[in-house]
């Protein structure tokens, strides 16, 4: 496979990349990061100017992206939630056209799918999908490579997603996961199983791929024999007044030491993953706020298990700039470009 394939394409959910194209950013990133860590330059994207729209603010997504586009040579322009009219003064396609005629590569973060989708139509240029409220691609380049780094392998690895299992993580990691061949379940209350539409893209991957999938609510059952633990945090941005219901409701859905014991691996190569920011303890307002209301001081993940020798979420983190660099750089690219 070449990088061709890649250029001019937009990344706005993963069920649109076949396995051998996600496989391929995934061993890109890493090579991209080993030349990172060798200090060796690669300005695949030298003069290239790329927009970043949020709409939803981010440590780690504008971290990444403007770091991997001054990695690659190009130059990065922020356009927060302020900076842009998007459906309120002026339409997606208007925005589109204008963004796409000044800048080569647009990155969105936001809440609706369809705006992502109507950047790309109309813009002319290549869109990252940042986040939206169905799906979270760029994420889960560096979340399976940061299991091949792990395990050296994603076939066969078995990945439980504990928590919400109806947002955005949720469904990206069990449709990805399902295209890759990895072995994922979604344990959660019934309330918030993945909806029959992204189950249904799921298991059609699973089929070709060999996944093996599970939805369940019962703990027990969903995390033992578990090789990663994945968790995010129990209220998503727009949700904020769902606190009570949330806390309540996924209690037992936290990961911590006695979950960790449950998985049969503690002694193994279990690795727990979190895309962050976690509520952990309560050095954040909404972690004193939660402490205080809720009388809990930890919430999707306990303290012990985040500095434990399982986490693995920093790494992550610093993932999402070597992985982002890679979409980037294939999508944008115009040299071919050997991954290995």
């Amino acid at each position: 496979m070449t990088i061709s394939i890649f250029q001019g394409r937009s990344l706005l959910a993963e069920k649109d990349f076949t396995k051998e194209e996600l496989i391929y950013l995934i061993d890109f990133s890493i090579h991209l990061k080993d030349l990172k860590k060798k200090g060796i330059p690669h300005h695949y994207l030298e003069g290239k100017n790329i927009a970043l729209l949020f709409e939803k603010n981010s440590t780690r997504t504008r971290s990444a992206f403007t770091t991997a586009a001054i990695d690659l040579g190009a130059h990065p322009e922020f356009l927060g939630k302020d900076d842009i009219q998007l459906g309120k003064k002026e339409s997606v396609e208007d925005t589109a056209i204008v963004l796409g005629s000044m800048f080569d590569g647009i990155e969105f973060r936001g809440f609706s799918q369809k705006t992502v989708e109507g950047l790309a139509k109309f813009s002319g240029v290549p869109v990252w999908n940042g986040l939206t409220d169905e799906w979270h691609p760029t994420q889960m380049i560096a979340d399976y490579m940061t299991v091949k780094e792990n395990f050296g392998r994603l076939e066969g690895i078995t990945l439980v997603y504990v928590g919400d299992g109806r947002n955005n993580m949720a469904n990206s990691l069990l449709v990805t996961g399902a295209i890759l061949g990895v072995n994922v379940r979604i344990c959660s209350p019934k309330s918030l199983f993945p909806t029959d539409e992204v189950v249904a893209y799921a298991q059609g991957f699973a089929e070709k791929s060999g996944s093996k999938l599970l939805i369940t609510d019962d703990v027990d059952e969903g995390v033992n024999g578990a090789d990663v633990l994945y968790t995010d945090v129990w209220v998503s941005m727009g949700e904020e007044d769902k606190f009570e219901e949330r806390v309540n409701l996924l209690k037992p859905y936290q990961i911590n030491m006695d979950m960790i014991k449950k998985t049969g691996n503690m002694d193994g190569e279990l690795i727990v993953l979190h895309c962050l920011p976690a509520f952990h303890d309560t050095e954040t307002t909404y972690g004193k706020m939660v402490e205080e209301k809720f009388h809990i001081g930890e919430m999707e993940i306990t303290d012990e298990v985040f500095r434990s020798k399982y986490g693995r979420q920093f790494e992550e983190a610093e993932n999402r700039m070597h992985s982002i660099k890679a979409i980037m750089a294939a999508t944008l690219g115009n040299l071919f470009i050997p991954h290995a």
